[in-house]
């Protein structure tokens, strides 16, 4: 399989790695080493996860489609075989502009590095991008498309900007989480230097709880916040003052990649978490007219391409 790069077009291009990424790291909730590399792959081919460690290496599509639970973590399956943990290295393809990528897994979950983004952030920045012949499209919000349950809610709006628009809002009952929002025009630069590198938290007081029930064994102070009943424990604290809602974003941004094409429009959102986050991507799909697809690549952009070059992506899954 070969797949034309052009390195010259515009972001409204669609975009994959020109380098192969290699990492491992602990599971979170599995508490097992995985290794893990990233591979270049063709244009409207998306995100897709292989787990090398089963036999025939089964592919699982990164869509909501496909989507099997959303306890404590983000969940895709397909015919068996299950990957993990997977919004934090999704948050980082989206906020950076990667449309599509292979995702060659040895284990059944992606590993959690530091709890952030910012790991993977770092990898696709040195890896590099590469623009491919086609356009990119967007999921362009033209009436409002609304999830609600109990006091939690996210409504998906239309906007005259040009990019997804956030405003995120948590109110918890505990003095580290209360009254947090984040509000933003959602881009490559926020997402690098605001959101990539909030971690995931949790309280001690569910440590021995969510252990019982065979999550959060891979889970330290290297890789989430930890909050007990007064202090956070983490040695240096916080890496921003509202860190919290942060990562809520930022697990929303990993969720809502799902959908797979990125979205102009608005997303008001209240202590929204994964569940209610597949939720909107669900309704997303059972509301077709309330959203069209969209590309604003020009006619020249389509056809100009100053250095192609043609990568042969068989050769490139054997290195």
């Amino acid at each position: 399989m070969a797949c034309l790069l052009l390195y010259t077009l515009s972001m409204m291009m669609q975009q994959t790695l020109k380098k192969i990424i290699e990492f491992s790291g602990v599971g979170l909730h599995t508490g097992r080493e995985v290794r893990g590399r990233i591979m270049p792959s063709c244009a409207d081919t998306g995100i897709t996860f292989f787990r090398r460690d089963l036999g025939g290496a089964p592919a699982i599509r990164a869509t909501s489609s496909n989507v099997i639970s959303t306890s404590y973590a983000t969940t895709l399956g397909s015919r068996g075989a299950t990957v993990s943990t997977i919004e934090h290295l999704m948050a980082a393809f989206y906020g950076m502009g990667v449309d599509n990528a292979i995702v060659e897994l040895d284990g059944p979950e992606v590993p959690i590095l530091d709890g952030s983004s910012v790991e993977f952030v770092s990898m696709i920045e040195s890896a590099g991008l590469a623009t491919l012949s086609a356009p990119r499209r967007y999921i362009v919000i033209k009436k409002p498309i609304k999830v609600i349950e109990d006091d939690k809610y996210i409504f998906l709006l239309p906007t005259d900007e040009a990019e997804l628009s956030i405003n995120y809002s948590i109110d918890f009952s505990h003095p580290f989480l209360s009254k947090q929002s984040f509000s933003r025009l959602f881009t490559k630069d926020v997402f690098r230097k605001e959101l990539g590198s909030a971690r995931t938290f949790g309280f001690l007081k569910d440590v021995e709880m969510l252990r019982a029930n065979g999550l959060a064994k891979g889970g330290s102070l290297e890789n989430a916040i930890v909050i007990s009943d007064t202090e956070i424990l983490n040695e240096g604290g916080l890496r921003y003052p509202d860190e919290f809602v942060r990562h809520k974003v930022l697990d929303l941004m990993g969720d809502i990649a799902l959908v797979g094409a990125p979205i102009k429009g608005k997303i008001i959102a209240y202590r929204s978490g994964h569940a209610l986050n597949h939720k909107l991507s669900q309704e997303i799909w059972r509301k077709p007219g309330s959203w069209e697809f969209s590309d604003s690549v020009s006619s020249e952009e389509r056809l100009i391409a100053r250095s192609p070059i043609l990568l042969d992506m068989d050769k490139m899954a054997t290195v």
